[in-house]
């Protein structure tokens, strides 16, 4: 049985987390963290999220837990990610990491660490978008250089901080890795005025922000008479929250790496 703690248990995606973890037969629920000064603090989480007793009070930091987890499941902030990261590598504990819009110096700081515990690290914990990504590589392999132009559509609610989305990125990487592309090379991520004619290699990425949208997904591979589009639309993030679950219950006990949900999910080849 994994013992497993949340970050920031007391917002949206961490009350659902909470839920997930009570609800898989395989985990068991550690510790629950909350901002440090909270009046939340010492309140059963259960309670706090609506699920009844849960037989654990949140905290306001993980020293006060360090003994009663085996991987945290953080869905956080960057800043708050790393800090995470330093502590969970002191202490010999996993880490599952849903938190997005690390920039590039960030991401380095993240792959120091995996070098020192185990981690799962995605930008979308569904199995759907998993499976999304398997479909992605295919398609790009039999489209990608026979005329098809390839973009990426993202759609989320109003309050999303970062654009595009990791799971926007994480398709369109899919996608170019597939071809042996560069996306940090062939990525366009803003069309405005006179951006002359599209290039055939170009991986384009159009983002949408509004009211409570959940999260939509769509690749489209466009030629000349025909398109072909792979989506994938969450309308709960109950999905993000029980793949993280089931990561955290995965990745106990592995060795020091970087992994993701493909991992997590057997989806890799080879």
């Amino acid at each position: 049985m994994t013992r497993i703690a949340i970050m920031g248990a007391s917002g949206r995606m961490g009350r659902m987390l909470v839920q997930a973890v009570l609800e898989d037969e395989h985990a068991d629920l550690g510790g629950a963290v909350v901002r440090s000064g909270s009046s939340l603090v010492g309140v059963d989480i259960g309670e706090l999220c609506g699920l009844g007793r849960a037989g654990v009070t949140a905290v306001g930091s993980l020293d006060r837990i360090i003994d009663d987890f085996d991987v945290l499941i953080d869905f956080t902030t960057p800043a708050t990610t790393l800090d995470n990261l330093a502590f969970c590598a002191e202490h010999g504990k996993g880490m599952v990491i849903g938190t997005t819009g690390l920039d590039a110096e960030q991401s380095n700081q993240l792959e120091a660490y995996a070098k020192r515990l185990p981690l799962v690290f995605a930008a979308n914990m569904s199995t759907g978008v998993n499976l999304s990504l398997n479909l992605l590589a295919t398609a790009a392999k039999a489209l990608g250089d026979a005329g098809f132009d390839i973009e990426v559509i993202e759609a989320h609610h109003r309050h999303k901080v970062d654009a595009p989305s990791g799971t926007a990125l994480m398709m369109g990487r899919a996608v170019a890795d597939a071809l042996g592309r560069d996306l940090d090379q062939c990525g366009v991520f803003s069309r405005v005025g006179q951006c002359g004619p599209r290039r055939s290699d170009e991986i384009g990425f159009a983002t949408v922000r509004g009211g409570d949208i959940v999260g939509e997904h769509t690749v489209m591979f466009v030629a000349e008479g025909e398109r072909i589009e792979i989506t994938h639309k969450a309308s709960s993030r109950m999905t993000f929250a029980r793949g993280a679950a089931r990561a955290a219950g995965w990745v106990a006990g592995r060795a020091p790496g970087h992994y993701d949900m493909q991992d997590v999910l057997g989806l890799k080849h080879g």
